[in-house]
């Protein structure tokens, strides 16, 4: 694995969920693989689950990891628009800062934001593309402005460490309230990866206009129903996002689409899922959050393991660098 920024570099899914499930059994197995390596956290946006999943699991391959917090003014500005006049409030470009942060680094994960205001900025991606055409290193993906594969590849691991029965699950991704705007990162990332599985029943269910791009939904049922949707559900994985079309925006806030007893009862008994932080009783109900079907503890606590077999994949395929630090 030469980088890690979607499903699409990922050659077998279940291969890589028996990596890390294998890691969760045996944490400090490969401690030395990393030894006398370090991983960069570039951060230009709040985390904590991911931020410390990915360090936790460095630190069991043997890795130093470095976090630099740019969204808190630890770090510089960075531009990454080629050809840019740099006369606002940027201060340098990712063209000088990329380069030496490979030298730095043997592996550089970001995590980034989008600003939900022009989509085909934010779908393009270009800090992350610009990070991996300037660093020359191992780039992982920590959430972008349109995917979140940690997390998504996390949530397959959880849904076949806890389903046991011989047929497909039915997994309904739905749509949730929140009280403002939301990317798409985390329901486009799950659909992704829940699509190239292949290996359940995967609806979506959202209001009208709340349709998601279909680069990443092709291949899953989707309806505006929510309570047809829920019928005979084994897994329930609950995301708020904004509005795709006309981007950004809020048309919706129906309480009625917050998961509770009520309409779980309508599944098959089905675990609830919620990638984290999560707002209560707007997104989803505290009968829910506390009570039997939760998962999202275990689901938070796999990140670890998700991120210890990306990280391990990476630095087996990677040489040993030769080249001069500071």
């Amino acid at each position: 694995m030469k980088q890690f920024i979607s499903v699409h570099d990922v050659a077998d899914i279940n291969a890589m969920v028996d990596k890390a499930l294998y890691y969760k059994a045996n944490p400090l197995i490969d401690k030395h693989l990393g030894a006398n390596k370090r991983i960069g956290l570039l951060f230009l946006n709040p985390s904590m689950r991911t931020r410390l999943s990915t360090q936790v699991a460095a630190a069991n391959l043997g890795m130093e990891s470095i976090l630099l917090n740019v969204d808190n003014k630890e770090g510089w500005a960075l531009e990454f628009e080629e050809g840019a006049i740099m006369s606002g409030n940027t201060v340098e470009h990712v063209k000088d800062a990329a380069p030496i942060l490979g030298n730095y680094f043997d592996i550089l994960c970001i995590r980034t934001f989008p600003q939900l205001k022009n989509k085909e900025e934010d779908y393009s991606e270009l800090l992350v593309n610009q990070l991996i055409k300037y660093s020359g290193i191992p780039v992982v993906s920590l959430e972008s402005c349109t995917l979140h594969p940690l997390q998504s590849f996390t949530d397959i691991m959880t849904i076949k460490e806890t389903f046991k029965e011989s047929y497909k699950p039915k997994v309904v991704l739905t749509w949730a309230p929140h009280i403002k705007p939301i990317p798409h990162c985390v329901a486009n990332s799950f659909a992704q990866w829940m699509n190239a599985w292949g290996e359940a029943d995967f609806v979506i269910t959202h209001p009208e206009d709340y349709e998601l791009s279909e680069e990443y939904t092709r291949g899953a049922t989707i309806t505006n129903n929510q309570e047809e949707a829920l019928k005979n559900a084994d897994y329930v994985y609950v995301k708020n996002w904004s509005t795709y079309t006309d981007y950004g925006r809020i048309y919706e806030n129906d309480p009625k689409w917050m998961l509770n007893n009520k309409s779980l009862s309508l599944t098959n008994n089905a675990k609830v899922m919620h990638c984290l932080p999560v707002r209560r009783n707007v997104e989803l109900s505290d009968e829910i959050l506390n009570g039997p079907n939760s998962i999202v503890t275990l689901e938070a606590s796999n990140r670890v393991w998700a991120a210890q077999a990306v990280l391990a994949e990476i630095l087996k395929a990677s040489p040993n660098p030769s080249k001069e630090r500071a």
